[in-house]
């Protein structure tokens, strides 16, 4: 398929390139500017200087694609600027998604949208695995990721259009988050909130990836995108090994506040609808102090 991929510079989207092209697909990757192009380049994919927020802008970089994998975040990369805020992610996941959902819905090329979006949004569900139908309680910055999901919807009512939203666990892997939490083992601070005896969903980048790639393939609707979950405990243990500390701590839950809060719940989320539509599975199914390093 001819196939526009947003977010193509980003954690996922390094990952997803060299995979969509592997899978035979003609890739165009958006970028934001021209100091830009040469990241995809170097991918081997032909890069497209757009402005996801400028509607005719989206109108010609989707002109001629069947598909779109957008996988477009501006997600802060320290725990200082999360405490921030999150408005300019909010943003691509908000207005970004509606504006290329209306350009591809005006084309009579783009038969299939796979939108990123993440597994927090879940309640807290204890012991109990998450499926795709698990109770939804969305706060703070995790309500765009739904804002996203209900533009691709609207796409996907159309006659012969396929909308595919994933709700991705935490990357654990060459990315901002996961120095952070070895740089906060190293310092004796908490790397996890909650209950030690709670769940913890997370994903190496190359597995969402090619998750997400695979995606491509499925019929319309929710996927999670997820490892094998394991206790915090556990995944508190990973990232001890990785920062070479005999113990990583866990705040309690009552003591996690702002954008950090739903880092406390408790979600044991699985991803046994996506791997039934597509035969994916991820190649590091559970997580390691290996994870940190690559």
């Amino acid at each position: 398929m001819r196939v526009l991929l947003i977010g193509g510079t980003g954690v996922l989207g390094r990952e997803a390139a060299p995979r969509l092209l592997a899978a035979g697909h003609d890739v165009t990757a958006l970028v934001r500017s021209t100091e830009r192009a040469g990241a995809v380049r170097a991918f081997g994919v032909e890069p497209l200087v757009a402005d996801l927020f400028d509607p005719g802008s989206m109108a010609a970089a989707v002109a001629g694609q069947e598909a779109v994998l957008n996988l477009a975040t501006r997600i802060p990369t320290s725990a200082r600027a999360m405490l921030r805020g999150m408005a300019e992610n909010d943003r691509v996941r908000t207005e970004g998604s509606r504006n290329l959902v209306d350009a591809a819905l005006a084309t009579d090329t783009v038969r299939v949208i796979v939108q990123e979006g993440i597994s927090f949004v879940y309640a807290d569900g204890g012991d109990a695995e998450l499926d795709e139908d698990a109770p939804l309680d969305p706060a703070g910055a995790t309500r765009s990721s739904l804002a996203a999901h209900a533009n691709v919807a609207r796409f996907a009512e159309a006659d012969g259009r396929v909308g595919v939203r994933l709700r991705i666990a935490a990357l654990i892997g060459d990315e901002p988050m996961a120095r952070t939490l070895v740089r906060l083992a190293k310092l004796r601070m908490p790397v996890q909130f909650g209950d030690p005896r709670g769940w913890f969903t997370a994903i190496r980048p190359a597995d969402a990836a090619a998750g997400a790639v695979a995606a491509l393939s499925a019929p319309s609707g929710v996927y999670n995108v997820g490892a094998t979950p394991v206790r915090k405990s556990e995944f508190a243990r990973a990232v001890a090994e990785a920062a070479g500390v005999r113990r990583a701590r866990t705040l309690p839950g009552a003591l996690a506040a702002g954008q950090f809060a739903t880092f406390a719940r408790s979600q044991r989320v699985v991803s046994h609808r996506l791997t039934e539509a597509t035969g994916w599975r991820p190649a590091d199914p559970v997580p390691a102090a290996a994870w940190f390093s690559a």
